[in-house]
């Protein structure tokens, strides 16, 4: 008969053993299970450090090496058999070790608890996946990029509201959205440096009694430096919280992106279709196609930011040093991972098969008097104050309105009774096209800005 001792690492304290329905209650290994291949690699550097400090002898060392590489090539193939007894990950891989290697086994875990070694485990994981979500950001600014380059002079109409405000170029607000991804890639790279720090050799909370050289462990795994508390190393999850937060703002942006698609692939603006491959149908309506792809951004946004109010609600009770409670931050940050890295490579390759209309969009600037302000801006250019400028054109459009007609279809003699200093040069200011151009300033929607902000986004990306 098994016993307690076989089951557990610490089971030699108590007297029965755990019940079943507390065993799957507190088992973290069913999701903690894809830390496997990051705790593999942060105990190869343990176990380096520990034989370079005589903690361990060389053949320790070599007996740890060939069964963890064993284990990785088993996990990797799917042959590895994880049990629920063990708990989680980790005393899963130490004891497939021990029945490989035996002792040396054993003394894989001198000078560490589970407690810095998970933490290890976590930051080693946020920061591939870190790389990973810059990669697929760059490749999402490059898809707005490369529709962008087509439409400098393709006009929409600017809204505020909701309501037709200025007209812009529809690269112009593509490249609206290639900021935030920037703003985004810059946020995630500073992060990475706050994940980037090992908690390794903090131990249970105090460090520990063996001669242990964390700082060459954090060179073996490329950390940029160690945690500088012991306590703080175990207990700490900000980066954990920091990458949620953005991982937030990415899925926000996405979803303001993705409600603008929405309205735009509507019938009742119709500027863009987007491919069949990211749409689907309807059961009951057959003329339907249906833009499920942003839909469900929208909604995943919103399991997102619930993962980072998870987050901050598991910490803000926890005293020092380390609690169970901790491993409840896994599932809500091994989804974000999950949720963000689909959601950006979906996008990605959507933003490629997006159709634009301009003629729709053209006839949408032409309503609502975008260009309303132009004249205001020629009136004060005259020499009219701005509020009086802006009254004088708030009349004109009421008048306009009643008419049913745009303000460059008034006549001069109709426009001139709202200021004697228009004259008929007025007509090439209430143009689209005149109004994009008059907007020749770093970040205005002239399409030769636009194309230099294209071309400065390129470098960026290129460097």
């Amino acid at each position: 008969m098994a016993t307690m001792q076989d089951n557990q690492t610490w089971s030699g304290r108590f007297n029965e053993p755990v019940a079943e329905l507390v065993k799957r209650y507190t088992a973290s290994v069913d999701f903690d299970k894809r830390l496997a291949l990051f705790d593999i690699q942060g105990s190869l550097a343990h176990a380096q450090m520990l034989a370079h400090c005589s903690i361990i002898s060389t053949q320790d060392l070599q007996d740890i090496q060939r069964g963890l590489a064993q284990i990785e090539n088993e996990i990797i193939n799917g042959d590895f058999v994880w049990s629920l007894d063990l708990e989680d990950v980790h005393l899963n891989i130490e004891k497939r070790l021990t029945t490989m290697v035996g002792d040396a086994g054993k003394r894989l875990h001198t000078g560490r608890s589970r407690n810095d070694q998970v933490a290890t485990d976590i930051r080693l994981y946020l920061r591939s996946s870190i790389d990973d979500i810059v990669l697929l950001l760059k490749a999402m600014q490059t898809s707005l990029l490369n529709l962008a380059q087509h439409h400098t002079h393709t006009i929409m109409p600017g809204f505020t509201h909701l309501q037709v405000a200025q007209p812009v170029s529809f690269a112009h607000h593509l490249m609206a959205y290639f900021e935030m991804c920037q703003r985004d890639v810059e946020r995630f790279t500073d992060a990475r440096k706050r994940v980037n720090r090992l908690p390794l050799g903090a131990a249970a909370l105090a460090g520990t009694s063996y001669p242990i050289k964390r700082e060459l462990v954090a060179e073996l795994l490329g950390f940029e430096a160690v945690c500088q508390n012991s306590l703080d190393a175990v207990s700490d999850r900000d980066f954990a919280i920091e990458f949620t937060a953005c991982s937030a703002l990415v899925m926000t942006h996405l979803s303001r992106l993705s409600e603008e698609l929405i309205l735009w692939m509507s019938p009742r603006f119709g500027f863009i279709d987007i491919a069949d491959r990211f749409c689907t149908g309807s059961s009951i309506m057959p003329q339907k196609k249906n833009p499920d792809v942003p839909e469900l951004v929208r909604g995943k946004t919103g399991r997102v930011n619930g993962h980072l109010v998870a987050l901050l609600t598991l910490m803000k009770g926890q005293p020092l040093a380390y609690n169970k409670d901790n491993q409840e931050d896994k599932e809500p940050l091994f989804d974000t991972v999950d949720t963000l890295t689909q959601t950006l490579r979906i996008y990605a390759d959507m933003m490629t098969g997006i159709t634009v209309k301009p003629e729709a969009m053209r006839r949408a600037a032409l309503q609502g008097y975008a260009t309303a302000t132009d004249l205001a801006d020629y009136l004060v250019k005259k020499g009219l104050p701005f509020r009086d400028a802006h009254e004088a054109v708030a009349l004109a459009v009421r008048y306009a309105e009643q008419k049913n007609c745009d303000l460059a279809e008034l006549k001069l003699d109709e426009l001139q009774q709202f200021s004697s200093l228009i004259s008929d040069d007025i007509y090439a200011v209430l143009t689209l096209e005149g109004s994009l151009a008059a907007r020749n300033h770093t970040g205005g929607t002239a399409p030769q800005q636009v194309e230099a902000a294209i071309a400065r986004a390129r470098k960026l990306l290129a460097g």
